[in-house]
């Protein structure tokens, strides 16, 4: 039982609503329409506070929408806490309201200390003051007197890596830019907790092992994290511990392995309907099963691109065919849409004897490991004739995912292409 001493962030069923399309065009700076609408309000609130409480969760016109439902943790001092979830989980609206930049419907909350927080490029900038002014105004704003900000600024300054820029406006700093410089100033200045929302989506390497490296820092000195990531490995080198949102709802409090775990195993296996694997043509009846598997023929839909995965189909063969004679080709489309490869079988001929002895044909293709990038794939498969005539084509029979698992040379982020193959180098000099 953790004592209020040992708690830095108190979570207490903390709830977030939102009423879809609540504002309309021309809805802004007219008194008269907010007067004419503000009886309606009031009976519509009247109205959901006496409902029983099973039948709040949508109004009459379906248009409320709950971005968090009854969301309750902690977090120990000096503890950096990983949030987990897919987007439109609820991460991205508990920071904000963690950072007070929005209320909660309901629930409460408690932070044991100061909150600086980096949630998006810009956030908590004045764009038309400039570098200087705005680690001024961040200062202040944590309640920092001016000569405790002038003791970190040149360590914000020196790690941003902006000095050149320091009195330029922040609307004229690129993106990544102003994410160093956001960064920074969370990080430098003395609050007792950190809130940080995908700071290592955009930046360099060398950028990425600096925030590494102070988010280590941060949770050695005893300060506390709270740290949302889409970037598994991420989550597992700097957390101590994480939660998993899934669709506004906390299903998970755990180690990051065990809370990474569940995330993976969450995504749903990919189907396609019998109607879509029917063939009907060259002897072939239908595709009957089509899955991603691992090296152990266990069905999944997310892979380490450590280890090889196989993809695993069946056909069944038309009983009363005389022969058959076809090959089986599959393109792997990365998920912005790009061909990553194609492969081929080699081509299966059988009698009449030999269909009724197997009537199911299965078939396996392994791909090594260390071959794919990080990301979405679909499977489009063909199946030709000896003579290339396309018997059957099948544009999304399967999808998966595939993740790393450990930094490579300090990289922490998704590498450049659609393939990532493992390639031995060599130098003579």
């Amino acid at each position: 039982m953790l004592t209020a001493a040992d708690t830095a962030i108190h979570v207490d069923a903390v709830s977030k609503r939102y009423t879809l399309g609540a504002l309309r065009h021309g809805d802004c700076g007219r008194l008269s329409e907010v007067m004419a609408r503000a009886p309606r309000r009031l009976w519509h609130n009247a109205k959901q506070f006496f409902r029983p409480n099973s039948q709040r969760d949508v109004d009459s016109d379906g248009r409320v929408f709950w971005a968090l439902r009854d969301v309750s943790f902690e977090v120990r001092q000096g503890e950096v806490c990983g949030v987990v979830g897919r987007n439109g989980a609820g991460k991205s609206t508990l920071l904000k309201i963690l950072s007070r930049i929005t209320e909660p419907t309901s629930g409460r909350f408690g932070l044991g200390g100061r909150v600086a927080s980096l949630l998006e490029v810009g956030t908590g900038f004045h764009q038309e003051l400039t570098g200087r002014e705005n680690i001024l105004l961040s200062g202040i704003t944590l309640g920092m007197t001016r000569a405790e900000v002038q003791r970190r600024f040149d360590e914000i300054v020196d790690f941003a890596g902006i000095d050149r820029f320091l009195d330029t406006p922040v609307k004229h700093y690129s993106s990544g830019m102003q994410v160093r410089l956001g960064f920074s100033v969370a990080a430098h200045l003395e609050s007792e907790i950190l809130i940080i929302d995908e700071v290592l989506a955009v930046g360099d390497v060398s950028f990425q092992k600096k925030c590494l490296g102070k988010l280590s820092d941060v949770a050695n000195s005893g300060r506390t994290a709270l740290f949302v990531s889409h970037n598994m490995v991420a989550v597992k080198s700097l957390c101590q511990s994480a939660i998993l949102l899934e669709d506004g709802r906390l299903t998970m409090k755990g180690t990051p392995d065990q809370v990474i775990a569940a995330h993976l195993a969450s995504f749903a296996l990919p189907t396609v309907s019998s109607s879509a694997r029917i063939v009907n043509s060259g002897g072939i009846k239908q595709i009957t099963t089509c899955h991603a598997t691992d090296i152990a023929g266990e069905v999944q839909a997310k892979f380490s691109i450590d280890e090889p995965m196989e993809i695993r189909l069946e056909l069944d063969l038309q009983p009363d065919a005389e022969e058959v004679s076809f090959k089986v080709v599959m393109h792997f489309y990365f998920d912005d849409g790009t061909l990553a490869f194609a492969t081929a079988s080699q081509e299966l001929s059988l009698s009449a004897v030999e269909i009724a002895q197997h009537p199911r044909c299965r078939w396996t293709c392994r791909i090594p490991s260390k071959s794919l990038n990080e990301g979405q794939y679909m499977i489009e498969m063909l199946v030709l004739s000896a003579e290339l005539q396309i018997f059957g084509r099948y544009p999304e029979l399967l999808r998966f995912e595939t993740h790393d698992v450990k930094s490579r040379q300090g990289w922490y982020g998704k590498w450049a292409g659609v393939m990532r193959p493992d390639c031995r180098w060599s130098v003579d000099c």
